[in-house]
Formats: C-alpha cells, sequence, structure tokens
C-alpha cells in the first residue's frame, strides 16, 4: 500500500486536474477503464476501487490508497506520459509550476525511476528573483485546498480562511494587515497595492454573495479616503441578481475558483489584481474570473 500524505495526494491532483471528478480528459467510463486496462493492465471498476465512491477521480484516488507501491508508480508515470502527449498536440503550455521536479520527487519516494527529462518541453515559469520559492507558494495552495475540507465550524473555517489571504498577500509583498474592529464595524484585513490601500472583505460562503452583503461593504469604502479600495473575496462566488441590483465603485471581486487558479498557476496576486482593476476601469464589470484574465 503506497503510503501517500495530504501533500503527495494534493499535487496529483494538481497534476492530473482530478477536482472536476475525471482524470486527465479521460471523462468518460469507457476511456477511463480503457486506459487502465490496455496500459496498465488494472481493472479500475473493480469493487476494491469504490471505497471512496464512483466517479473516475473517487476511483483513482482510491487505487492511490490500496494499491502497492510498484503499481503506484506504473500508474503515475503512464499517466504523465499520456498527459504530456496530449498537451504537446494542443500546443499547451506547463502550468503547474516544476510539475516534473515534484512528480519526480513522488517517484523516487515510491521507490521506482525518476521521469526521463525533455528538452522539448515547454516551461511557463522563468526565474524571477521577484517570485517566490515554490515551497513557499506550494505552502499556500495546500493551505487553501486543506481549508476547503475542514470540518470545523463555519466561523473557524472563516478565520482560517482571512489568516490564509493575509499570508498570501505578504508572500508577494503586499504588507498586508489582519482583520481589525473600528467603532461600529469589523474589517477582515487590508493591504497595500499600487499606491492604493486596499480593504478586505472575507466569505467563506458556499452560497453565492447578494448585493445586499455588496451593499454594505461599499459603503464603507465609501467612507474613507479617495485612495481606499475594495476586494470582496467569496469562495462560493456572486450571485447573477446581485450584479443587477449592485453598481461597483472603487471595488474588486474574486471567487473560490479565482483563488485556486492564482495558487494552482503560482500566479502574482498583485497582477491579477492590477487586471482585474484595469478590466473593471474599461468594461465597469468588478468580477472576471482569473481564467479569462490569464488565457494563454
Amino acid at each position: 500500500m503506497a503510503q501517500l500524505t495530504i501533500t503527495d495526494m494534493a499535487l496529483i491532483n494538481n497534476i492530473f486536474g482530478m477536482y472536476s471528478g475525471y482524470v486527465l480528459d479521460l471523462n468518460s467510463k469507457a476511456r477511463f477503464a480503457d486506459f487502465f486496462r490496455r496500459d496498465l493492465s488494472i481493472d479500475i471498476y473493480h469493487d476494491r476501487y469504490a471505497i471512496n465512491g464512483n466517479s473516475m477521480g473517487k476511483r483513482f484516488r482510491a487505487f492511490l490508497e490500496i494499491a502497492p507501491n510498484p503499481e503506484v508508480h506504473r500508474a503515475l508515470t503512464a499517466l504523465w506520459e499520456y498527459r504530456e502527449t496530449i498537451m504537446l498536440d494542443r500546443g499547451e503550455v506547463e502550468t503547474v509550476s516544476n510539475a516534473r521536479q515534484r512528480l519526480n520527487g513522488l517517484l523516487a519516494k515510491l521507490g521506482g525511476k525518476e521521469l526521463p527529462p525533455d528538452p522539448n518541453f515547454a516551461q511557463t515559469q522563468t526565474p524571477d528573483s521577484k517570485v517566490p520559492p515554490d515551497g513557499i507558494l506550494s505552502a499556500l495552495e495546500q493551505e487553501f485546498l486543506a481549508i476547503t475540507t475542514m470540518d470545523e465550524v463555519p466561523q473557524h473555517r472563516g478565520y482560517a480562511f482571512e489568516r490564509f489571504l493575509k499570508r498570501w498577500c505578504d508572500v508577494w509583498g503586499l504588507d498586508a494587515n489582519a482583520s481589525f474592529r473600528t467603532v461600529g464595524e469589523q474589517i477582515d484585513g487590508s493591504f497595500q497595492h499600487d499606491g492604493s490601500t486596499y480593504l478586505v472583505e472575507a466569505k467563506w460562503h458556499t452560497r453565492p454573495v447578494d448585493a445586499g452583503l455588496l451593499h454594505s461593504f461599499q459603503g464603507k469604502l465609501l467612507e474613507r479616503p479617495d485612495w481606499t479600495r475594495g476586494l470582496y473575496v467569496s469562495y462560493g462566488g456572486f450571485s447573477g441578481q446581485s450584479f443587477d441590483a449592485f453598481t461597483a465603485r472603487r471595488l474588486i471581486m474574486m471567487d473560490g475558483t479565482d483563488i485556486y487558479h492564482t495558487l494552482n498557476r503560482r500566479l502574482d496576486i498583485g497582477e491579477v489584481i492590477r487586471k482585474k482593476v484595469r478590466y473593471h476601469s474599461e468594461r465597469r464589470q468588478p468580477f472576471v474570473k482569473v481564467t479569462e484574465l490569464f488565457s494563454a
């Protein structure tokens, strides 16, 4: 049985796109079963792999949990080779930072050979002294994913979310402050960016935020100096009705999917904010997905 840690599993999730319930583009039971049968001589639809559920992603996770190290090593290597092939065929670039190196570390941990070097495979990240070390960025990603699985009371999860946002901003040099109270109001945090002070409203709700909450936060901003802006972070996103009933002034928005893609792609949060601000200024839309702003 492979002894994979939570960090190991998170890396596998990132590389092989398992958050959607699928594995890579093996998005039908027939293709999924055929890959494991042809390439690995494994019946992935055996009852033993249904311990976590019946989706493709959950069956693969069960396989990773109960299969011996050599089989897990063989499966990860085969999936990497398949992933690399389809990415090259589609002209896609690597979006998981140091994916090959990090997977090699896991393969070595499993007691098998590392992947062969591939100088022709495109890399998206070049050395930059301003970019935090990947270990720190990876830890932030794992911290965010861990919050999504917390079983604690909502208030504790909310506090964990606020602490995570402060660390995230600090890592990218945004000089963040933790949550604080003023007379009659609570502010979930603040940071500095491009000469402006941003106040943060952080909501860890699975339901979308409505217009009333947006109006309340905007009221806090309009009572402050003109250089004060706002970032509204809602894990569950924003309702369509909220945009119909709300005109954003001096604030931009981010949802849980934005956070995940920013962390997973190792994007500079300062640059994400900069692009969101410009998009809102040009198109009067305070919320635009990170995947639209960074589509390449």
